[in-house]
């Protein structure tokens, strides 16, 4: 029974650590998606960049095409700039989900181990009582 006791307390600790894990890897999930959604921004960007080229082509204003051209290169530098940090981003999210993995893993051991100790108890108690309850017959009868 102690020693179940003391499962008992190392399972919720492992709940505990599990749940730190899990909001780490939620952490590095957000940052991730943060920066694949400044990544679309850019490339959205660029794309209007172009576009308004395109548009000065046929209208004729140069002021647009130099805007257009300054919207388009600006663009490419900032996602030149993200995917190096998406690349790192990616490379912490999956660790910390490898780690989460690890920690439930770990959690769901423990689980089982209680199960079968506090089973194993169980079959001992009601052992014990039975030897008890024969003990008792057998001085009964004599």
């Amino acid at each position: 029974m102690a020693r179940s006791r003391a499962l008992r307390r190392f399972l919720r600790v492992l709940e505990l650590e599990e749940e730190q894990h899990r909001a780490r890897m939620a952490s590095a999930l957000a940052d991730l998606h943060h920066l694949e959604t400044l990544l679309t921004a850019a490339e959205d960007r660029e794309r209007a960049g172009r576009q308004l080229m395109n548009e000065s082509a046929q209208t004729g204003k140069v002021v647009d095409r130099l805007a257009g051209r300054e919207e388009s290169q600006l663009a490419r530098k900032r996602a030149a700039l993200l995917k190096p940090q998406i690349a790192d981003a990616e490379e912490v999210a999956r660790a910390q989900r490898e780690s989460f993995l690890e920690m439930r893993i770990e959690r769901r051991q423990t689980e089982t181990v209680i199960v079968k100790s506090e089973s194993a108890d169980a079959i001992e108690a009601g052992r014990r009582e039975q030897r008890s309850l024969d003990d008792w017959f057998l001085r009964r009868v004599r």
